[in-house]
């Protein structure tokens, strides 16, 4: 009897833990915007690149202690390892497309050790084909100044039928547009040159598309090739400037820097509430202007919080700056000279 109570003992408490696991896995695959990725039918060489996108859902911050792969094929890292609470990340993937050819199936293991422990497991898929190969394999643009289109080439190669054609680029986002002119076509073999174009209206920030060769392949039409870069503004200043602390009154200046990628001249500093300040503008073209700028304090305690435009000369750009600082109550000497000065003013009001 006493054997057959430990017995259930024994097993309540296996069930317990296999049920506690079952829940920690649940919460840590619950914070996944996908449970799999297939890269598709790519082309030798491509730039196969996906990002997963993980959100903490929980009041606890979450902690990734690793992240492996099955496979050399595939290679993946998280953008940041700690998710504060509503936080969101990416554990970026990436298929190694020229040493690797063919079915290639992998999977990434994402380990959570905090506030629990937890391992998800992400299947990944991609067939790379051999008969398309693509040199570079993306449209890497890096920083890209806005106001001014930037291009990029790539070579399409294909190997097999002489009468193989490229007969369409899609392109999703109206800012990215591509052209493809045939170089070579033989018996076998059939080259393009891929034009891609970033305009020079597209808005700030990264930029991270996909473009899709349609091609006349009955059995795999389509070849994605991966367009990144970051559109940077064409002058940038200081995000925020801060006064610190001031008295009432008091006239306080710092430096705010501006930055271009050709010299230019900044023509003005306009701003929404302050009225009582000054600039001293630079006379000459720079690429970096340090402008010193004084405020005159408000003469009531409390917070200052302004935002600032620069005009610069021959452009259209709007570039703004926030100043802040906070007006503290005149205390110690400073108070009591205040205080004299205002008994001084009554006793000359009241002969």
């Amino acid at each position: 009897m006493r054997i057959k109570t430990v017995h259930m003992l024994l097993c309540g408490l296996l069930l317990a833990l296999g049920a506690s696991v079952a829940n920690a896995q649940e919460w840590a695959e619950q914070m996944f915007e996908k449970r799999d990725h297939d890269f598709g039918v790519v082309a030798r060489g491509a730039d196969a690149k996906y990002r997963l996108k993980i959100t903490n859902k929980y009041a606890q911050a979450v902690h990734i202690a690793s992240v492996t792969t099955s496979c050399g094929c595939t290679a993946a890292k998280p953008s940041k390892d700690t998710l504060a609470s509503r936080e969101s990340a990416y554990i970026e993937i990436v298929m190694d497309t020229r040493k690797f050819t063919h079915d290639k199936n992998s999977s990434v293991t994402i380990v959570v050790d905090a506030p629990q422990h937890a391992e998800v497991r992400i299947p990944i898929h991609a067939y790379i084909r051999t008969d398309v190969v693509l040199a570079p394999g993306g449209a890497v643009f890096g920083p890209i100044t806005r106001g001014s289109d930037e291009t990029r080439k790539i070579s399409v190669a294909y190997a097999g039928r002489g009468d193989w054609k490229i007969k369409n680029v899609i392109s999703k986002n109206p800012n990215v547009t591509a052209t493809v002119a045939e170089t070579r076509r033989d018996g076998t073999n059939v080259n393009y040159d891929l034009s891609i174009v970033v305009k020079g209206n597209a808005p700030l920030g990264e930029l991270r598309d996909q473009l899709t060769l349609v091609t006349d392949d009955a059995r795999n039409p389509y070849i994605p090739v991966l367009v990144e870069g970051k559109v940077e503004p064409e002058f940038v200043v200081t995000d925020v400037v801060s006064f610190g602390n001031l008295t009432p009154g008091e006239k306080k200046t710092v430096n705010v820097m501006v930055r271009g990628k050709n010299p230019f001249l900044i023509e003005k500093f306009e701003s929404e509430k302050t009225t009582a300040f000054e600039v001293r503008y630079p006379q000459e073209a720079k690429k970096v202007h340090v402008v010193p700028l004084t405020v005159v304090a408000p003469t009531e305690p409390g917070t200052l919080e302004d935002e600032f435009t620069v005009t610069i000369q021959g452009s259209t750009e709007h570039v703004t700056f926030k100043a802040r600082g906070k007006i503290m109550a005149a205390t110690g000497v400073a108070a009591q000279a205040k205080a004299g000065e205002a008994k001084s003013t009554t006793a000359q009001n009241n002969p």
